[in-house]
């Protein structure tokens, strides 16, 4: 199993932040079941001010390749992402289209 941590930053409005709060206490269940179907196991994401920090969970046969054709193939996460683009903005280091960044692992114990 494979962990990876995320982050980005949620637009500065305590309106839209508790709405983007209420939508991931009931994430649309073909959401939930595309990242199942491509190896996620643990999902998590936290909130600190408008930073969001994510760790994912994966069996070993996941690849970002696969997560990304099988996230294209499927209408309802499109939606989903497109929705929730109302309450993101992408962190000023960010590529051309990217949301998510995916963080360096800088220590364990």
């Amino acid at each position: 199993m494979d962990r990876y941590c995320f982050t980005l930053d949620l637009k500065e409005d305590k309106k839209l932040i508790e709405t983007y709060k209420q939508y991931h206490r009931s994430v649309w269940p073909e959401v939930k079941d595309s990242l199942k179907d491509v190896g996620v196991i643990n999902l998590e994401i936290y909130l600190l001010e408008n930073r969001l920090f994510m760790i994912m969970e994966v069996d070993d046969d996941f690849t970002f390749e696969q997560k990304r054709k099988a996230d294209l193939a499927n209408s309802k996460v499109q939606e989903w992402e497109k929705l929730m683009w109302n309450f993101q903005q992408a962190l000023p280091w960010a590529k051309a289209g990217e949301k998510w960044v995916m963080m360096d692992q800088i220590f364990e114990l």
